[in-house]
């Protein structure tokens, strides 16, 4: 049987981590579907057609699927759901609302935060890694559901490309307003910089920055010499040095740059969790005996109100 990944988008493109979702349902076998419901969202629809690898999008308009509300997105996965032996969801905040819903309709378990899918393309693989202990443990979990539910951790995948691709689309029949919730605003914060979980560097302060005016004078212009996104430890968010949407760890964002930089971070296990899977992790800490450089590829043991300006000044 086929495989359906339920995109995440904005109407008009696709987001990022339905691409590494993507990649992980061609590791399930079988075809891959793409749902695309939405409100006016037939170019998110086109783009998720270029995505190497999926075989069909199926689109659902209706302007009450404009905002993603849960109990909407997760009754039209649920209208077609008997055809599909996975039904795969990014393990973002939206993909979490919806993907618990559909396992209880559906009477199933739902695997979280899976990492890798074993015997790879094999039809209808049952069994997945996934993190646990904040990652200091991996459970291998196998599930015998007639239709796994996944939520799939976007770093555990390289995302698919994003062109190439020539899938048919196919427009459904939207399934009614479940009236349960509606939209009533949002506030979304902007940034000049690249979106944390989407940045291929990443600078990332912890609470030995002192303060939020130390935060800003001594990061912001390395982030800017490397065009990267700043992020921050839990101690650093908790003690107002950074705000909420910075945090990096187990209780914040999951990421994995090509690039990150760890500056004054010591590197709790909840901290770790959330980067150790980036290419190069750089960590700068005059503590010798700081976890960060358990995982470092490249450590520097320094007073980082010292060394970060210096190695501003030699990025030029």
């Amino acid at each position: 049987m086929a495989s359906l990944v339920i995109a995440e988008h904005d109407n008009a493109t696709v987001k990022g981590a339905t691409l590494n979702t993507v990649t992980a349902a061609l590791q399930c076998g079988g075809d891959v579907h793409v749902l695309i419901a939405g409100a006016n969202a037939g170019a998110a629809a086109a783009a998720a057609a270029q995505i190497v690898g999926v075989a069909k999008v199926l689109h659902a308009d209706a302007a009450y699927f404009g905002h993603g509300l849960a109990e909407n997105v997760a009754a039209q996965v649920l209208a077609i759901a008997k055809d599909y032996s996975h039904i795969l969801f990014p393990a973002t905040a939206a993909g979490k609302n919806v993907a618990p819903r559909v396992a209880a309709k559906l009477d199933v378990g739902q695997i979280s935060d899976i990492t890798k899918v074993e015997g790879s393309g094999q039809e209808s693989a049952d069994t997945f890694e996934r993190p646990i202990y904040a990652g200091n443990a991996i459970a291998t979990v196998q599930s015998l559901d007639a239709v796994k539910v996944i939520t799939v951790r976007t770093t555990g995948f390289d995302p698919a490309a994003a062109t190439g691709g020539s899938a048919a689309v196919e427009t459904l029949t939207s399934v009614a307003d479940s009236g349960k919730s509606v939209f009533v605003g949002s506030e979304i914060a902007k940034y000049d910089r690249p979106e944390l979980t989407a940045a291929k560097i990443i600078v990332s302060g912890g609470r030995a920055m002192g303060s939020s005016e130390k935060f800003n004078e001594v990061l912001t212009p390395l982030a800017d010499r490397l065009g990267a996104a700043l992020g921050a430890s839990r101690a650093a968010v908790d003690a107002g040095y950074a705000p909420n949407d910075w945090q990096v760890g187990q209780t914040g964002k999951i990421v994995a740059p090509q690039l990150y930089i760890a500056v004054g971070i010591s590197g709790a296990i909840q901290h770790l969790a959330g980067m150790k899977d980036s290419k190069v992790i750089v960590a700068i800490n005059k503590d010798p005996e700081a976890p960060i450089f358990s995982v470092a590829d490249y450590g520097l043991e320094a007073d980082l109100f010292i060394a970060v300006p210096e190695l501003v000044k030699a990025l030029g």
